[in-house]
């Protein structure tokens, strides 16, 4: 700090000794000497402002972005004079000196670590790194086979229920996330120290404790996609799926899909699935639930309704179904795979089969052994009822067009053929 005000100590009094006597009575030398100083001046006091600068934003920054061609560890952002943006110490450039186009594209690469890293170096990437744009990518790459419009609809009524709620001792309340708070708190530093850098944790954390440290970034708002995808990150938002075989592929329900609450655990890369009560069942909590046994739920039809069938008049023998079945009323629906077969009276001869002119269509589900009481069913196209309490109440029926569902269901036909 000396060094510098030395020459500008030196110079202020040359141009005031210069100021103070005419301009006849000096040498030829003094009026460009004048205007030196006047120059040294100016650039010795914008050299200390930016010193200034820089000592500030080395203590408010706890996290850094550099350039790959810049080595050092310690690069610190800091506006230049010229009014452009970045800069550390060496004069070297920064991710902000970036045009538009290529910061958005940096970004658009990083993961979701890194833009949470990113998120606390200064306000403009705070802005920047937090946008729904960069997230709604990365909620539809990790997320988007497990949830679907229902998944979206459960997170607005969450929104809307905790902005009602009446906010809590002066400034606390449901408006954002924070990392910081009590025993929320250590429940989202145990949920995150599996996939976040601890570094950034830990710091998060000891922002929210006052002291020395520096100020956190701000709070992260409810209403943001980044939210809901570390509120599915972190297993605190419980949505709605459907699980294949449920209860770890209980026999009972082998190519089977019922709806239930997921959540995630990070550690396990598992699902916690909670299904709704069975008559008198209690409600029942599946661990370890992989992620290729869930799906999005196809239709809105709630578990416990009968879902309305539009496809009846274009079944036909070969076509690949799932039908609602439910053991009775009190149950929730589950959909089972089937195919439709062929009546009793026809051969099967497709030259000459009629089953599709028929007002009886022919249900087989052939993971049952044949004889089976629950390998074959019928259903009327024209006056289709649920069914009773020997055989179950059978539901409504969805036509499978897409050969990725096809195939998922082969791929969990079961080795042995059920009784």
């Amino acid at each position: 700090m000396i060094f510098l005000l030395v020459p500008f100590v030196s110079s202020f009094l040359l141009l005031l000794l210069s100021k103070s006597l005419s301009v006849q009575s000096l040498p030829s030398w003094a009026a460009d000497m004048r205007l030196l100083s006047s120059l040294l001046l100016r650039d010795l006091g914008l050299q200390l402002l930016c010193f200034l600068q820089d000592c500030t934003l080395a203590g408010a920054a706890a996290v850094r972005i550099r350039s790959p061609a810049m080595p050092s560890p310690r690069k610190k952002l800091q506006s230049r004079p010229d009014g452009g943006r970045g800069g550390g110490e060496s004069g070297g450039p920064s991710i902000l000196d970036l045009p538009e186009l290529a910061l958005e594209l940096v970004l658009g690469k990083l993961p979701p670590p890194a833009l949470c890293n990113a998120a606390a170096v200064c306000a403009e990437l705070r802005d920047r790194c937090r946008s729904d744009h960069l997230w709604e990518r990365h909620v539809r790459e990790k997320w988007g086979r497990v949830i679907g419009d229902a998944a979206r609809r459960e997170w607005q009524l969450h929104l809307a229920s905790k902005s009602a709620q009446p906010k809590a001792g002066g400034g606390g309340g449901g408006g954002s996330i924070g990392i910081g708070g009590g025993g929320r708190s250590r429940r989202w530093i145990a949920a995150l120290s599996c996939v976040w850098p601890l570094s950034w944790i830990r710091s998060s954390a000891d922002r929210s404790c006052g002291g020395n440290k520096p100020k956190r970034s701000g709070p992260l708002p409810d209403n943001s996609i980044m939210a809901w995808y570390m509120s599915m990150e972190t297993g605190m938002f419980w949505f709605p799926a459907q699980v294949y075989n449920r209860e770890h592929g209980h026999v009972g329900f082998i190519l089977s899909c019922y709806d239930a609450e997921v959540s995630y655990d990070c550690r396990s890369d598992t699902f916690h699935a909670r299904y709704p009560p069975h008559g008198r069942r209690t409600i029942v909590i599946e661990e370890g639930v992989q992620w290729d046994r869930l799906r999005p739920p196809p239709v809105d039809t709630p578990a416990h309704d009968l879902h309305i069938s539009d496809c009846l008049n274009d079944l036909r023998p070969g076509d690949h179904i799932e039908i609602q079945w439910r053991r009775n009323k009190e149950f929730p629906y589950g959909w089972w795979y089937g195919v439709v077969g062929h009546l009793e009276s026809c051969d099967g001869n497709e030259h000459f089969c009629r089953c599709h002119l028929s007002d009886t269509v022919a249900l087989e589900f052939n993971h049952y052994t044949p004889g089976s009481r629950w390998r074959r069913a019928s259903v009327n196209r024209k006056d289709h009822r649920e069914g009773n309490e020997t055989d179950g109440f059978y539901g409504g029926i969805r036509k499978l067009h897409c050969k990725a569902e096809i195939s998922k269901w082969r791929q969990l036909w079961p080795t042995d053929i059920l009784e």
